[in-house]
C-alpha cells in the first residue's frame, strides 16, 4: 500500500487549490489536491510539509488530517490522508510544470482524479463546520 499526504489548501477567500498531475505520471493532466508519498519514518504532516515545499514552493505552518480514504487504482492501492492547511508562507511555484487553480466548491474543473472525486462531495460541509481563523 502507498501512503500519501494530500494538502487541501484553503485561502482566506475560502477557495481551495487544485493542481494537475504532471506529465509522465499516472492520470497526467487530471486535477487533484497537491501532495505526495510518505517516506519511511515520516508522519503525514511531515510528508505533506516536504511534498508541498518540493512541488509548489510553499512552507506550511501546520495541518490537520480531516479524513483518510483508501483508493484502489489500477496501478496501486493508495491510502490518501487529506489534510486541511490554512496557513503557509512562500509564493506558489509549480515545480513540476503542473497547472493550478484556486477554485470554489463545487468546482467546474475537469477531469478530476478519481480519488479526489469523493472528497469534493464531503469537503464543502466539512469546511463550513470548521471555523476559519
Amino acid at each position: 500500500m502507498t501512503e500519501v499526504a494530500v494538502g487541501i489548501l484553503q485561502g482566506a477567500d475560502r477557495k481551495v487549490l487544485l493542481t494537475t498531475r504532471p506529465t509522465g505520471k499516472a492520470y497526467a493532466g487530471y486535477w487533484e489536491f497537491p501532495g505526495g508519498k510518505l517516506e519511511a519514518g515520516e508522519s503525514v504532516i511531515d510528508a505533506l510539509r516536504r511534498e508541498l515545499r518540493e512541488e509548489i514552493n510553499i512552507e506550511i505552518k501546520d495541518g490537520c488530517v480531516l479524513q483518510t480514504d483508501l483508493v484502489d487504482y489500477p496501478h496501486a492501492l493508495v491510502s490518501l490522508h487529506f489534510c486541511l492547511v490554512r496557513a503557509w508562507s512562500g509564493t506558489l511555484a509549480m515545480r513540476e510544470s503542473q497547472a493550478y487553480q484556486w477554485t470554489d466548491l463545487p468546482t467546474r474543473l475537469a477531469p478530476i482524479l478519481p480519488g479526489t472525486l469523493p472528497v469534493l462531495d464531503w469537503l464543502p460541509s466539512r469546511l463550513a463546520a470548521i471555523r476559519f481563523v
